[in-house]
C-alpha cells in the first residue's frame, strides 16, 4: 500500500492543503463542546457571569469581603476604588454594567483592574468563599438570628463551602456576584442575553468553518484519489503493453482487466477515507480525551475507556473473520470476468452446439460463489455498525446516569455533563472512523498487492542497455541459426535446431501438420517470445541486440486471427501511421482485395468498425488485416496463415497483386493450404518442431515424403502439376 501511495507526489500540495484543513476542522470540532458548556453553565445557569470575580462592586460589599477574607492584600491589589475622574478602562467597565448615563460618585465603587485570565482565575478562588458568606450575612433570616446562632450558622456554612469542589464552589459564588450586580442596579437580564447571543454567533462561526473545511476536504480528497487512480491505470496499462506473451499468459486477460478497474477503484475509495482517518481521527480522539481530562470533571473518563475497549473488541473480531475473505473476493471477481469473457467471445460456438444451459450453469456457479463470499463479508460488515452504535448509545446512557447523579449531588455542572457527552461522541466517532477504514483496508491492501504484482513484474523480453543498429547491407535478411525454443514451464522443446535463411525479394513458406511449430517460428521474429537456444538474426543483427521498436518497425505482421480495433476502416488500415496519405491507404486496400466490399458500404473508408471487428465477416477482417500490413510498407512481411478465410479465387488474385508489391521485400508465409505456397522460392517443412525438408515445390514432391503426403491430402497429383505449371507460366512469385 505504501508503495502505491508514493504516487501521491503529483498531488503533493493538494495533500498538504487537505492536512491543514483537517487540522482546522478538528480544532473547530473540539471547540464546539466548550461553547455548549459555556452557554448552559454560564449563559443560562450563571446569567452570563463567567467567574466569581465581580468587575464592579460597591464599597459596602467590598468592605464585607475584606472583613471575611484572609487574603485582603491579594484582593486590594487587583481592585481600584473609583475616584471622581475614571480612566479609560474604568469608563469601559461602568458603561458595560451601569450604562453610559451613570453618574460617577467618588469612593463608592471598586473597579477590577485590567488583569489577565490567569490572575482572574486565581482571584476567583480567593473571592468565592467570602462572596458566599457575604450573601449569607445579607440574608434577611440571617439578620434576625441571635449573634451566637449567626456565628454558628456562618461557621457551618463556611465548612460546607470548603468541602465543595472548586468548580461547584465558584459556580455558587457566581450567584453571589449576580446579587452584587443587582444591588448596583445592573441589568442582569441584558447581561445574560448579550452573553448567550455572542456565544451563539461564535458557535455558528465555528460551525461555518467546519462546513467549509469539510466540503473543501471532500473535494480535494476526491481529486487526489481520482488523480491517483488515473496514474495507477496509466502505469498498469503502460506496464502491460511491455509484457511479452509469457507475462500475459501468467496473469490472464480477465485478471488484468480486474486489476486495472476494480482493484484500482478499491484504492481510490480507500484514499478518499484515508486522510480523514490518518489526520482527523487521531486529532479528534486524542484531543477529545485531553479535553475531557483537563477542561471538565474527569470522574467519568473511565466510561470512554470502556467504550474504546468495546469498539476495539468488535472491530478486531470482525477483522479476523472477514480478512481471509477479501482476497478470495478479488479472485472470484477475476473468475467471473474470465467466465463472462469466454462465454461472450464464444457465443456463436455455444449456440451452434446448443450448450447455452451448460454455460449458464457455469456462469451461475461463478456468480453464486462470488455472491456467497460477498454476502458473508457484507453480513459481517453489516453487524459492525449496529453493534458500534449500540456501544456508543449504551455509553451515552451510562454518562447521563452517572452524570445525573453527579449533578444531583452538586459535584458536576449540567454544562460539563453535556460537554462530556459531546466529547465522548467525538472520541467514539473517531474510533468508528478508524474501524470503518480498518475494514476497508484489508480489501484495499489485497488490491494494492495485486496492482503491485503487475507493476513489479519485469518483462522477460526487454531491450538491452547498449543496443545495435541494423546492417543496411543485409536489409531484409532473416537467419535462423540452430534455434530452439520452449515455452515457460514446458518440459520439452517446441522448436529444435531450426536452420534456414529468408532472403529479400524471395518468398519463404512454412508448412506442416497442426502443432508442428509454424506459428511459434513467426512469433519469434517480432520477439513475442525469445529463442531459448541459438540465434535469430534480422538484417545481420541478433534480434536481442536491437530495440524492440526498431525491430517491429521493419516487420509487417499479419496474425493468424485477424484483429481489428473499434473505429473506422480508415483508422484500421492507417494504424501504423495515422498521417498516411489516402492514396497509400487505397492502394493497400486494392492489393488486399478489400476495395470491393469497402466501396459497397455507405460511408466507404469512413464506415465504422465495431469492437473486435464483429460487424465484418472473417474474410473481410482478414483482408483488412493484410491491407494494414501492406500500408505499413515494411522490409519483412510475415503472414501467419492469413489467407485461410479467403476463397481460392480471392487468394490467388491477392497473392498475384502482393507479389508486385513485395519484389524487393522478404516474405514469410505460414500456410495450411498447399495452393497458397506452390510457387514459393523456398518451402520449410516442419514436423514435431523440427525441419524435415527445405526446397521448392518440385524438389519436395520428389524428395520429401512429409510434404508429399500433405500436398496429396489436399490436391490430386494432376491438380498439383496443373496448378504449378499455370502459376509458373503466369509468372507468379508465390
Amino acid at each position: 500500500m505504501l508503495k502505491l501511495l508514493s504516487n501521491l507526489k503529483k498531488t503533493f500540495w493538494s495533500v498538504i492543503i487537505i492536512v491543514i484543513l483537517l487540522c482546522i476542522q478538528a480544532a473547530a470540532d473540539l471547540a464546539l463542546p466548550d461553547y455548549t458548556s459555556r452557554i448552559v453553565d454560564i449563559g443560562i445557569q450563571a446569567g452570563g457571569i463567567e467567574n466569581a470575580v465581580p468587575e464592579v462592586i460597591s464599597k459596602e460589599n467590598m468592605d464585607l469581603i475584606l472583613m471575611l477574607s484572609e487574603n485582603d492584600e491579594k484582593i486590594t491589589d487587583n481592585y481600584t476604588l473609583l475616584g471622581s475622574t475614571p480612566n479609560e478602562h474604568e469608563e469601559k467597565i461602568i458603561k458595560k454594567y451601569l450604562g453610559k448615563d451613570y453618574k460617577v460618585e467618588a469612593n463608592e465603587l471598586y473597579i477590577l483592574n485590567d488583569i489577565d485570565e490567569d490572575e482572574i482565575e486565581k482571584l476567583s478562588s480567593v473571592l468565592a468563599v467570602p462572596l458566599l458568606e457575604v450573601t449569607t450575612i445579607k440574608n434577611e433570616e440571617f439578620a434576625y438570628m441571635p449573634e451566637e446562632q449567626r456565628k454558628s450558622v456562618l461557621e457551618q456554612f463556611t465548612e460546607q463551602i470548603n468541602n465543595m469542589q472548586d468548580s461547584i464552589k465558584e459556580q455558587a459564588a457566581i450567584s453571589s456576584v449576580k446579587q452584587v450586580y443587582t444591588e448596583l442596579g445592573v441589568d442582569t437580564e441584558k447581561l445574560q442575553n448579550d452573553y448567550i447571543l455572542l456565544s451563539g454567533v461564535e458557535m455558528l462561526g465555528v460551525a461555518l468553518v467546519i462546513m467549509i473545511s469539510a466540503v473543501s476536504i471532500m473535494l480535494l480528497s476526491s481529486r487526489v484519489a481520482g488523480r491517483l487512480g488515473k496514474t495507477l491505470r496509466e502505469k498498469v496499462f503502460s506496464k502491460v503493453l511491455k509484457f511479452s506473451n509469457e507475462e500475459l499468459n501468467e496473469f490472464s486477460t480477465a485478471s488484468l482487466i480486474t486489476r486495472s478497474t476494480n482493484d484500482i477503484q478499491q484504492i481510490q475509495q480507500m484514499i478518499t477515507m484515508l486522510f480523514r482517518v490518518v489526520v482527523y481521527a487521531p486529532i479528534i480522539g486524542i484531543g477529545g480525551f485531553v479535553k475531557v481530562l483537563t477542561n471538565s470533571d474527569n470522574s467519568m473518563a473511565w466510561i470512554i475507556g470502556v467504550a474504546i475497549l468495546g469498539i476495539l473488541f468488535v472491530v478486531g473480531t470482525l477483522f479476523i473473520i472477514a480478512m481471509p475473505k477479501f482476497k478470495k473476493l478479488q479472485e472470484l471477481t477475476d473468475k467471473l470476468n474470465l467466465v463472462s469473457r469466454e462465454i461472450l467471445t464464444g457465443l456463436p460456438v455455444i449456440r451452434a452446439f446448443n450448450k447455452e444451459k451448460r454455460e449458464e450453469a457455469r456462469f451461475e456457479k461463478a456468480n453464486k460463489d462470488l455472491m456467497k463470499t460477498n454476502m458473508f463479508v457484507n453480513r459481517a460488515m453489516s453487524m459492525m455498525m449496529p453493534t458500534l452504535m449500540f456501544i456508543m448509545n449504551s455509553m451515552m446512557l451510562l454518562v447521563i446516569w452517572v452524570g445525573g447523579q453527579g449533578v444531583d449531588q452538586g459535584l458536576l455542572q449540567v454544562g460539563d455533563m453535556m460537554a462530556f457527552i459531546q466529547y465522548m461522541m467525538q472520541i467514539v466517532m473517531a474510533f468508528l472512523m478508524i474501524s470503518m477504514t480498518s475494514i476497508m483496508l484489508p480489501r484495499a491492501t489485497v488490491s494494492a498487492n495485486r496492482i503491485n504484482e503487475v507493476l513489479d513484474k519485469e518483462p522477460s523480453i526487454k531491450d538491452k542497455k547498449e543496443t545495435k543498429k541494423f546492417d543496411q547491407n543485409k536489409k531484409g535478411l532473416v537467419e535462423f541459426k540452430n534455434v530452439s525454443f520452449r515455452y515457460p514451464d514446458a518440459d520439452t522443446e517446441i522448436l529444435e535446431d531450426i536452420n534456414f535463411t529468408a532472403e529479400p525479394g524471395k518468398t519463404t513458406a512454412i508448412i506442416g501438420s497442426t502443432g508442428s511449430g509454424k506459428s511459434t517460428i513467426v512469433n519469434l521474429l517480432p520477439r513475442f517470445y525469445d529463442v531459448t537456444v541459438g540465434e535469430l538474426l534480422i538484417d545481420g543483427v541478433n534480434v536481442k541486440d536491437v530495440p524492440q521498436k526498431d525491430l517491429r518497425d521493419i516487420i509487417g505482421f499479419v496474425p493468424q486471427k485477424g484483429i481489428l480495433f473499434s473505429g473506422t476502416i480508415e483508422s484500421n488500415i492507417k494504424y501504423s501511421d495515422e498521417n498516411m496519405s489516402d492514396e497509400n491507404m487505397i492502394n493497400a486496400a486494392q492489393i488486399a482485395q478489400a476495395t470491393e466490399f469497402i466501396e459497397a458500404k455507405e460511408n466507404k473508408y469512413k464506415d465504422a468498425i465495431a469492437q473486435g471487428g464483429t460487424n465484418v465477416s472473417g474474410g473481410q477482417k482478414q483482408r483488412l488485416s493484410i491491407a494494414r500490413a501492406i500500408a505499413k510498407d515494411p522490409e519483412i512481411f510475415v503472414f501467419d496463415d492469413s489467407f485461410s478465410a479467403l476463397d481460392f479465387k480471392t487468394d490467388a488474385i491477392l497473392r498475384e497483386e502482393l507479389s508486385k508489391k513485395t519484389k524487393d521485400k522478404t516474405v514469410i508465409i505460414v500456410a495450411q493450404r498447399i495452393s497458397t505456397i506452390l510457387n514459393a522460392d523456398q518451402i520449410i517443412v516442419l514436423e514435431d518442431g523440427k525441419v524435415v525438408g527445405i526446397g521448392t515445390h518440385e524438389e519436395l514432391m520428389k524428395n520429401n515424403e512429409n510434404y508429399r503426403e500433405i500436398a496429396l491430402s489436399q490436391l490430386s497429383e494432376e491438380e498439383l502439376t496443373s496448378n504449378f505449371k499455370e502459376n509458373k507460366k503466369a509468372g507468379k512469385g508465390e
